[in-house]
């Protein structure tokens, strides 16, 4: 057994962590749940996330949420797969910025606009702004590339480059060139390609299930 173990759903958002933790080239194991059998309600796994929500990550008996802050623990956890920058480096602010910027800005400007209120949020009660907006900072950033912090491919590109991914593939962003490249750097990435896969397998997995 590894000291890794992932509660991971096929595809999901925690195929943002499956594909970090490919990116790791640690061992670890995963715990694969089905939506549509509903057992990310079921007790046990409420035992180990409260909120039924995918991902979830073991290690070392210590149960972490949230795939931004799983990767960051993650980066820093096995510094030599030289994912993060280290404590004293200036850059650290900025690979911080990227690595938090889909969940808290990028993830709710999707949501607004495939789940419109009836009226517009106030700007000064979010902290995000429209999504053309958000979408049009991020492919400036990519754009310089060839990934967010220049040539140092980090966690920030796990967790922003999924959702770019996965936004684009169900058409829950607007295109940009910068991001039609910017994809096509990470999917030949080699732990990326495994990560697929093995989403793909543990997908028709959980459909048999």
């Amino acid at each position: 057994m590894a000291d890794l173990t992932l509660y991971h759903a096929s595809p999901s958002r925690s195929s943002v962590t499956l594909w970090m933790l490919e990116e790791l080239g640690q061992p670890y194991d995963v715990h694969l749940l089905s939506l549509a059998n509903g057992d990310q309600l079921k007790r046990d796994y409420l035992a180990v996330n409260p909120l039924g929500k995918v991902p979830a990550l073991r290690h070392k008996g210590v149960v972490i949420t949230e795939a931004a802050a799983i990767s960051a623990y993650l980066a820093d956890e096995f510094p030599q797969a030289k994912l993060n920058v280290p404590v004293g480096d200036p850059r650290r602010g900025l690979y911080f910025k990227w690595l938090f910027f889909s969940p808290s800005v990028l993830e709710p400007a999707i949501a607004d606009r495939a789940f419109p209120r009836k009226e517009p949020a106030r700007a000064t009660a979010i902290g995000w702004r429209d999504l053309d907006q958000v979408t049009d900072v991020v492919a400036a950033a990519v754009a310089q590339g060839p990934w967010l912090l220049g040539e140092q491919f980090t966690a920030a590109d796990v967790v922003l480059g999924a959702n770019i991914r996965f936004g684009t593939m169900f058409k829950l962003i607007p295109d940009r060139p910068a991001f039609a490249a910017y994809i096509k750097r990470m999917s030949e990435r080699p732990a990326a390609k495994r990560a697929d896969a093995k989403d793909k397998a543990l997908s028709e997995s959980a459909k048999k299930s």
